[in-house]
């Protein structure tokens, strides 16, 4: 992350959308979120940074990221036309079995 753009962009930001409430930033721990310099300018800005880890295969964050590339991948191979063959397009068959081991495993790591 550029720290520059965090200053210009998400600083303004946060105060339109919030005043002078607590905000909190939630980020991946990609190896940019994860760097020193980004930690301490977070701390010296004082904003809280949510603990958050790295999707693997295994965690429930990652079904939703694989859904998006499903989503993706659906649209812009069917090209739907109408709002009926969008819907039919976004939700995958082996979607709901996903979710589903999510919800039994207590979000807690599935097989998928």
């Amino acid at each position: 992350i550029r720290l520059s753009m965090l200053e210009t962009f998400l600083i303004p930001l946060l105060k339109e959308q919030f005043g002078e409430k607590t905000s909190y930033f939630n980020q991946d721990l990609a190896p940019a979120h994860a760097a020193k310099s980004t930690k301490d300018w977070f701390t010296k800005k004082q904003l809280e940074v949510l603990a958050w880890p790295g999707p693997t295969r295994l965690t429930p964050s990652n079904v939703i990221a694989n859904f998006g590339a499903i989503v993706k991948r659906k649209i812009r191979d069917r090209k739907p036309t109408t709002l009926d063959q969008l819907k039919r397009t976004s939700w995958s068959k082996s979607m709901p079995r996903r979710l589903q081991a999510v919800i039994q495993a207590k979000g807690a790591a599935t097989n998928y």
